[in-house]
């Protein structure tokens, strides 16, 4: 049996941008993707922490240490620039190995997105 469970986490970021025109994903500072264990391409949710709204979108990866975190596309609608977003990732494992899996999360400075 596999089952999903939480893989990465990058707990409590701020939104530096919101692009409407852009084609629909989330830009993500490549350290803080490299640092929760997350691939450009990725499926992830993201919880706004201001509004409620809950989206699942893809990641593209953003300049490294810019703590760059953008909405793009339609999600840019449901978050804003300066709102406070959690980013999860998931995946399915055998139900065995989940029991021991232990999930990369991560605790930015929700100040400039910087790991400290």
């Amino acid at each position: 049996m596999q089952i999903e469970v939480l893989k990465s986490k990058i707990h409590r970021v701020t939104v530096t941008g919101a692009d409407l025109n852009y084609v629909g994903s989330i830009t993500i500072d490549e350290t803080l993707m490299e640092a929760a264990n997350m691939i450009a391409g990725e499926k992830v949710h993201v919880v706004n922490l201001n509004n409620g709204e809950r989206l699942e979108t893809y990641i593209i990866p953003g300049v490294k240490d810019s703590g760059t975190i953008t909405m793009n596309g339609p999600a840019a609608r449901k978050v804003q620039k300066g709102d406070i977003i959690i980013i999860i990732s998931y995946a399915w494992m055998d139900f065995d190995k989940a029991k021991s899996f232990q999930p990369s999360i991560i605790f930015p400075n929700s100040e400039n997105n910087t790991l400290t």
